[in-house]
């Protein structure tokens, strides 16, 4: 059976060709590190970007130089104008480029008391948590409940702790999950390997996959969904996601692994692009939500799922890859973490708990 696409237009299925795919407990504190603040007050700064900080975004360079400064008050400042890049307003998200200045304004810094302490075993269940690492980057194989920045409330993520680990790093999140998402999570060591990476994830030469668990016998065999999708809507005052034909591209291939009765099956997931919440909005656009999903997900699917000790979304980042352009390929493969194989043991054709149960 060829694999199908799913459409915008009309709903239609047509044939697709294959591309490369892209897209806690406390037993002690420890605060962060001396590099990572500055004096109280500081004095207009103009900044002269340098060839190992060229190709970061604006609000990620400030990030780095502030140190303790909410995020909020960094986009502040941009939107205010008083951060300029060659003397004009800039936008936060805006490339830097060798030879930009900067005008960094003077900014008040809270005093060390206050800055954010992070318990000692979140720092070493983080470390545990790196799986690879080399000049160039590192591998996190990503706690599922776990941030991977600060911000809306956090005081940290696994970027804060990294840099917490390792002060003497230039760390910086190559691509990002979400907070309930587990697995593979990329972090550049330098600038040089950060610009590499976005290159290849804007050039669709970086593969990432995922597990998944959705709801139902997946009616859809080896299905490309190409639905557009809006990521600035807002319900309740809450961020959400909607597929929209005036949304932007988003691509997902799904191919079904385990079939686990008419409850559930097990899917791969590749991403051609990489937008908010893309696959748990797909499979919801698909009639498959993924498991435990509380936003897009089916409320009695989730109960059910949870009556067979699913507590978190059934999603994890399972393998990244991509070939470096000087030569070489990378690869790197998270496994499915203990509660999420514990699940699919017990639901399982033949399982203890299946007997006792039956299947939907």
């Amino acid at each position: 059976m060829p694999p199908y696409r799913w459409s915008s237009d009309c709903g239609r299925l047509r044939q697709y060709s294959r591309k490369s795919a892209v897209e806690t407990i406390c037993y002690g504190e420890v605060q962060l590190s001396e590099s990572q603040r500055e004096p109280n007050r500081q004095a207009v700064r103009h900044v002269e970007i340098d060839a190992e900080q060229a190709g970061k975004r604006l609000d990620q360079f400030l990030m780095k130089l502030f140190g303790t400064v909410p995020r909020s008050r960094v986009y502040r400042l941009v939107r205010k104008g008083e951060v300029r890049v060659n003397g004009r307003r800039a936008d936060p998200a805006q490339r830097l480029q060798v030879n930009d200045k900067v005008r960094v304004p003077p900014v008040r810094i809270e005093p060390e008391g206050a800055s954010p302490r992070i318990p000692r075993a979140l720092l070493e269940r983080v470390a545990k948590a790196i799986i690879h690492e080399d000049e160039k980057l590192l591998v996190i194989d990503k706690p599922s409940g776990i941030a991977v920045h600060g911000g809306s409330g956090l005081s940290f993520g696994i970027i804060e702790v990294l840099r917490a680990l390792r002060p003497k790093d230039s760390l910086e999140l190559v691509h990002r999950l979400d907070r309930d998402t587990s697995g593979c999570l990329l972090v550049a060591r330098k600038a040089s390997a950060l610009r590499t990476m976005h290159a290849l994830l804007r050039e669709g030469r970086f593969e990432k996959r995922y597990l998944a668990l959705v709801r139902g016998h997946w009616q859809h065999g080896h299905a490309r969904i190409d639905v557009p999708l809006r990521t600035d809507i807002r319900v309740g005052g809450e961020r959400t996601v909607q597929a929209h034909a005036s949304g932007k591209t988003a691509l997902s291939e799904f191919t079904p692994l385990q079939f686990l009765g008419k409850r559930a099956t097990l899917m791969q997931v590749s991403l051609h692009t990489g937008r908010t919440h893309q696959i748990r909005v797909h499979a919801a656009h698909a009639g498959h939500p993924v498991a435990a999903d509380e936003k897009y997900g089916d409320a009695d699917f989730n109960a059910q799922l949870a009556e067979v000790g699913l507590k978190r979304m059934f999603l994890h980042a399972h393998s990244v890859g991509f070939e470096w352009p000087q030569g070489g390929v990378f690869n790197a493969t998270a496994p499915l973490p203990e509660d999420l194989a514990a699940v699919l043991a017990r639901l399982a054709p033949g399982s203890t708990h299946t007997r006792a149960h039956g299947t939907l």
